[in-house]
């Protein structure tokens, strides 16, 4: 395949949420108590969301791209030392075109990934009150102001199934079409009740019947991962993708898929290495621990049939899992570039996909279902219905960013940038 030729749709990617993120949708007689940027009050060099009396600032590693390594670190950092495309939407939908991507989808930050951060704090109206603002803004602000380059996707006020419900039912009436709520991927991680429970399950029902996807992305459950007092940053990046593996688990034997069976489910931010080794392992367990009378899937169909049938994963680069493919289906992988994280791959992410993806054998019809199918049809999501095939491919958008500017670039020379932009 021609890299030219390649349509990449990634289902991982990150905002920084700008200043004005609630201004516009949070009820007008809730103004004074609605999400406020300002410095930081413990660090004035770095900005802070400021919610029911709690700061919350970025982390480096969240908005690290186009810097040199050595500047990387978890330590907070300001919107003036981050590339301008991790929190403005228009240079976004630039660093898009010049990357090759088509469409990505924006799990959130000072939310939390599943809402986590909002859902935690005391006052529960005020909370779900921007919650709804929130996703008002990634919807209508954000998907809208570009539609066809982002696939909507909201969180919930998980505290209250009810309202969950609801906000559902709420986001798949806006016209722009939410195709997946993410959630907490090990919520007892967070102090919620676990699948196996059944209170997720009129969350789960209402999903199905708005054709929308559960994503589950990796953080609520890091915590679980016991590790010695003193960790070193390596830790939790090396072994995130174990959360996965955890809740995949959690999923599979909870008997969320025998009481809801047509629910789906997006492994995001995982990986796909522990895949196969979890299905070699649960397919044996049915059989060879049969005493145990787990009976937690549609009735006939081993764990492996329902992977393949209910689960989406992702991959940023794996090569060793790309050759094992065959055993958990290709049609199960998608592709995620993590913009603006450590980990992404931005602005050569197609360089790199193509390479692998040669590398494992794969035909051109397995790279296509790999960076665009497969990610369409599970969310049912069709791109092309926003922009024409041959306007979608990497080339056709690279031909839009000629003027990108995409060299390495230092915190200190982006605030400097910064700086004299508001001068």
């Amino acid at each position: 395949m021609d890299i030219n030729d390649m349509i990449l749709l990634s289902i991982d990617d990150h905002i920084i949420e700008p200043a004005d993120t609630f201004a516009a949708h949070f009820p007008a007689s809730m103004k004074d108590d609605a999400p406020k940027l300002v410095k930081h009050p413990d660090n004035p060099a770095v900005d802070a969301w400021i919610f029911q009396g709690v700061p919350v600032g970025s982390p480096g590693l969240s908005a690290v791209v186009s810097w040199p390594k050595e500047d990387w670190s978890f330590d907070p950092v300001g919107l003036a030392e981050m590339r301008p495309g991790t929190y403005d939407i228009h240079q976004r939908v630039r660093d898009m075109n010049v990357n090759g991507v088509l469409a990505g989808m924006n799990f959130p930050t000072f939310p939390g990934f599943a809402g986590t951060h909002l859902a935690s704090l005391p006052d529960r109206k005020l909370s779900l009150a921007a919650i709804k603002a929130y996703n008002d803004f990634l919807l209508d602000d954000l998907c809208g102001a570009y539609p066809g380059r982002f696939i909507p996707m909201g969180i919930i006020p998980f505290f209250d199934i009810d309202e969950s419900v609801k906000e559902i039912h709420r986001l798949a009436a806006k016209g722009v079409g939410c195709r997946s709520i993410t959630m907490p991927e090990t919520p007892y991680g967070v102090g919620q009740p676990d699948f196996a429970s059944g209170h997720w399950d009129p969350v789960f029902k209402a999903l199905v019947d708005t054709n929308m996807v559960a994503s589950m992305h990796i953080g609520g459950g890091f915590g679980l991962i016991k590790r010695p007092d003193v960790t070193l940053p390596d830790d939790i990046v090396i072994l995130a993708a174990l959360v996965s593996t955890i809740a995949a688990s959690d999923l599979l034997t909870s008997g969320v898929l025998k009481r809801i069976p047509d629910i789906k489910f997006a492994m995001s931010e995982g990986g796909l290495g522990w895949i196969p080794f979890l299905l070699d392992r649960m397919d044996r367990h049915m059989v060879n621990h049969s005493w145990t009378h787990l009976d937690s899937l549609p009735k006939g169909k081993t764990p492996t049939e329902v992977w393949k049938d209910n689960f989406l994963a992702c991959f940023i680069t794996e090569p060793t899992a790309l050759q094992t493919r065959e055993r958990y289906g290709t049609h199960t992988i998608g592709w995620e570039c993590d913009y603006p994280h450590s980990d992404c791959t931005w602005p050569y992410s197609p360089e790199l996909l193509l390479k692998e993806l040669q590398a494992a054998n794969c035909s051109d019809k397995e790279i296509d279902m790999i960076t665009h199918e497969n990610v369409a049809n599970f969310f049912s999501w069709d791109p092309f219905s926003y922009t024409p095939k041959d306007q979608a491919t990497v080339g056709a958008l690279r031909a839009l960013a000629t003027d990108v500017d995409t060299s390495t670039t230092s915190k200190e020379q982006y605030r400097a940038r910064y700086e004299a932009a508001q001068a």
